[in-house]
């Protein structure tokens, strides 16, 4: 995996913190604000992790990226709104999908599903 890929990455954790996935918690009732603010804690535990792997390590990312998406699985399975369980479920077919592709030490689907990320889970939160 390349240098550009690692940049691509950090640049999806600036997106996650300037998004509706970061900023929209708190502001429905039921579980949602807690799922909603796990799945941030969740995101940003992840960036943080990656962070410290070094880009020549596909098999760290892809360890890394699958035990995101077993977290987010986890949270829709805890979450009563439905279009969050959906978003959340959706969520974690694609970072399987992408934990696969990193595997490999290709990067670009990774960094598609961080950079939806925001859109995908964030209108979920809203």
């Amino acid at each position: 995996m390349g240098y550009r890929a690692v940049r691509a990455l950090a640049g999806g954790a600036v997106l996650l913190g300037a998004s509706g996935l970061l900023g929209g918690c708190g502001l429905l009732g039921g579980n949602t604000d807690e799922v909603c603010a796990s799945a941030k804690a969740a995101f940003q535990q992840y960036m943080t992790q990656v962070r410290t792997v070094s880009a020549n390590d596909p098999a760290q990312w892809k360890k890394s990226t699958e035990q995101l998406a077993a977290r987010v699985e986890g949270l829709s399975r805890t979450a009563e709104d439905e279009d969050l369980k959906k978003a959340l479920e959706s969520e974690a077919d694609h970072l399987r999908t992408a934990a696969n592709a990193v595997g490999t030490g290709d990067a670009a689907q990774l960094s598609s599903v961080i950079a939806a990320t925001p859109d995908r889970i964030g209108g979920a939160c809203d």
